[in-house]
């Protein structure tokens, strides 16, 4: 790279208030207008300063000719930071609702996430626009996590099958059938004589496991919300489980008959508004019928605007009673959330865990509750390998 062409690098980060001495031309002075009108100094600071900038103005045909010019510019990763950061820092909110500005925007979860705030309000000519946004971005989230979910949980399901006494060669686990006969090995056969035979269980139909998704649709939710709609969707195609979907703000809503579809679970949720955390526990205890097959899975940033003593106490119940407790406290690549320590403590203590999960780690965190693993092992795990 020239000392010029650094220089250039140099003035597209700092702005048009930084002096490198370097003039720019073609596609350079494109982008940087396109960041001038985002993060430049129109209300006060420079780019490097976050100030708010105000050569975007307030029309739709300006906003969408500018959504054109970034994903021109700029990769995709960059157009959604650049996205929600115009929708915060310019109060495009507004401007959303029109399906000329939904057809020009970068669908990604955090869109998704700020159109279903907007659900209730939208007007109708921009509501099926918006369902073809939100969508792509579900078909997007299905071919990321769907095989690995079905493959991950498969082999979960058969593991945890295993029989000590398998009818035919083929449901012979050899692998472990060698392992614990190593102390019958022959060294003059070089030959290990098999005892003891393990191996998997016949491959059911039947249900093998119960799983209640419970998810907090408060506004801090929004893709924890998105990308649990999407695993639910996944968890109910699979016939060894039965998968149970439930949202709740300060209202419960059992969303489980709409499995076959992400999208209509999503415009059915309201995010925003309160939160009665112990409400929803005792609709989901309803619900569940067996609790030593069962696995519930809690999403909430845990501020309880219910009873909190009457919370802890069911959740308390629910793993005595051989129920395995999860408590996620977002399902999202944004890392910690913020949310309430002292009942995430008070969580720890009846030995469930309450941590951030990716949605890349999910898969196998269900993986580990199917085989009746310590979850607060496996969550120490993951934690301290992020």
């Amino acid at each position: 790279m020239t000392s010029d062409e650094r220089l250039a690098r140099w003035r597209l980060v700092l702005g048009g208030e930084a002096d490198t001495g370097v003039s720019l031309g073609g596609d350079a002075a494109k982008m940087d207008a396109a960041l001038e009108a985002l993060y430049g100094s129109g209300k006060g600071g420079g780019r490097r300063g976050g100030g708010r900038g105000a050569s975007l103005g307030a029309s739709a045909p300006n906003v969408a000719r500018w959504l054109g010019d970034i994903r021109a510019y700029f990769p995709s990763t960059v157009v959604q930071v650049m996205q929600k950061d115009a929708i915060e820092r310019l109060d495009l909110t507004r401007l959303l609702l029109e399906p000329e500005m939904l057809e020009a925007v970068e669908p990604d979860v955090h869109l998704v996430g700020t159109i279903l705030a907007l659900n209730r309000v939208m007007p109708e000519r921009a509501k099926e626009t918006a369902r073809m946004v939100v969508r792509r971005v579900v078909q997007q989230l299905e071919r990321r996590l769907a095989q690995r979910t079905r493959s991950a949980l498969t082999g979960a399901l058969d593991r945890a099958a295993r029989v000590e006494r398998p009818r035919r060669l083929s449901d012979v686990d050899w692998n472990r059938t060698i392992r614990v006969n190593l102390r019958n090995y022959l060294p003059e056969q070089r030959t290990v004589v098999p005892q003891r035979l393990v191996g998997y269980g016949r491959r059911q139909q039947a249900v093998r496991r119960d799983v209640v998704l419970c998810i907090d649709q408060s506004g801090s939710m929004a893709a924890s919300v998105v990308y649990a709609s999407v695993f639910g969707a996944v968890l109910a195609s699979m016939k060894s489980l039965r998968t149970f979907l439930v949202v709740f703000d300060t209202a419960v809503v059992d969303l489980t008959d709409q499995l076959h579809d992400p999208v209509e679970i999503l415009f059915g949720t309201q995010l925003g508004g309160g939160t009665d955390i112990n409400r929803a526990i005792a609709y989901c205890q309803g619900i569940i019928q067996r609790p030593t097959g069962t696995i519930f899975v809690l999403i909430s940033d845990l501020y309880e605007g219910g009873v909190r003593q009457e919370m802890l106490k069911r959740v308390a119940a629910m793993t005595a009673a051989g129920i395995q407790v999860i408590v996620l406290l977002a399902l999202s690549d944004e890392g910690a959330p913020v949310y309430d320590h002292e009942n995430a403590a008070a969580l720890a203590a009846l030995g469930v865990p309450a941590f951030a999960c990716t949605p890349d780690a999910f898969p196998d965190l269900m993986a580990a509750a199917v085989e009746h693993r310590d979850l607060t092992e496996w969550s120490e795990k993951f934690i301290s390998d992020r």
